[in-house]
């Protein structure tokens, strides 16, 4: 019987992630779903981190999450990548007023036994140039109809549940939490992507998807996903992994430059750039006053250039092995690549860009 892990200086954690880096070469193929990470996950309490004390989880700080996403990361990126939609759906449902659902759905959540995930990405930045809901909800006598689709749901193959958010003709939205086995639900192929496919992530489309209020989480009401998130880091999380990814390639650099004298220096110096950033971000994550360099989304597009600067030269390192298929160096650069388009904010791009050509920022 495993253990569940209490708090991340807890040494079961560091158990954990060492079977989630040994267990990384399953993650290849088109086909390939981290279901034994998962489940570990389910076994060491990972999920219970995400879910207050009340609602049968642990409720762990903020603090204590990015130190246990910074962890898990490093470990395996698709693992951790998934864990943040899955846990997203779950503080959903957590947050919601309509007890019997919560009351449905969390048990099976909190082990891993239930999985569910977020398709809520249209009503924020994806595909809103259309001018028109990419998931459109009409009301009816015994609530909603669905109908239109969700282009980026991860774990869109695999969950069970799918919290997804709808928009009414007059521009309030809802979110309900929809199994996958409804009528009028269907999931194509996951897209196969430059990094992380074995997120299976991937469009979720309804054709007269019949809700009831039974399971509505949340709405109708302006903006749905301002209203009961359940708090959390919010932004900070994807820093968090965009850094956990950059300690695994600079833990690989570290090593090499045992041996070789003329990486001394730049290891070095990306090694304290990682260490303020981690510093920041724990302050931002307990809501300390910080320096305006160390902001959510500066830090945001910092943690984006020391990611990529150090899965970069962990290829440089490896030079030709790096390359070649299998070699954790390539991976780490493809995986880095994920973050110049993973929620990223038109702040934090427009600065990455200026850095990209060279200009100041």
């Amino acid at each position: 019987m495993i253990q569940t892990i209490q708090s991340p200086d807890d040494p079961l954690l560091q158990e954990l992630t060492l079977r989630l880096t040994e267990l990384h070469s399953t993650l290849d193929g088109e086909s390939a779903w981290p279901a034994q990470q998962l489940q570990l996950c389910g076994q060491y309490g990972v999920f219970e981190w995400f879910v207050s004390t009340d609602c049968g989880g642990q409720g762990w700080s903020d603090v204590d999450l990015i130190r246990g996403y910074l962890a898990l990361s490093e470990a395996c990126l698709t693992t951790s990548f998934i864990l943040t939609q899955l846990t997203g759906a779950c503080r959903r449902i957590e947050t919601t007023k309509n007890e019997a659902l919560r009351l449905l759905l969390l048990p099976e959540l909190l082990t891993g036994e239930h999985l569910a995930t977020l398709g809520v990405s249209h009503l924020t930045t994806s595909r809103r140039h259309l001018g028109r809901p990419a998931m459109q909800a009409v009301g009816t006598h015994a609530g909603f109809t669905l109908d239109g689709f969700s282009a980026w749901v991860t774990g869109s193959t695999r969950a069970d549940t799918v919290v997804m958010g709808a928009e009414l003709a007059d521009g309030r939205q809802i979110l309900v939490a929809l199994p996958v086995d409804r009528a009028g639900v269907t999931r194509t192929a996951a897209v196969d992507l430059v990094a992380l496919s074995a997120s299976q992530t991937g469009p979720v489309h309804c054709v007269s998807v019949q809700v009831t209020e039974a399971d509505l989480l949340a709405g109708p009401v302006q903006n749905v996903l301002q209203v009961g998130s359940g708090g959390g880091a919010g932004g900070l999380q994807t820093s968090t992994l965009a850094l956990g990814l950059a300690q695994s390639a600079l833990k690989y650099v570290s090593g090499e430059a045992e041996e070789r004298t003329e990486l001394a220096e730049p290891v070095a110096a990306l090694r304290a750039e990682m260490e303020e950033l981690v510093a920041g971000l724990l302050a931002a994550a307990a809501g300390e006053d910080v320096a305006e360099a160390l902001d959510a989304q500066v830090l945001r597009a910092r943690a984006n250039r020391l990611v990529l600067r150090s899965t970069q030269m962990s290829l440089a390192v490896a030079k030709g092995a790096g390359y070649a298929s299998g070699h954790p160096a390539g991976r780490w650069c493809r995986e880095g690549l994920f973050f110049l388009v993973w929620s990223c904010p038109q702040p934090v791009l427009a600065q990455n860009m200026r850095e990209l050509a060279g200009l100041t920022p």
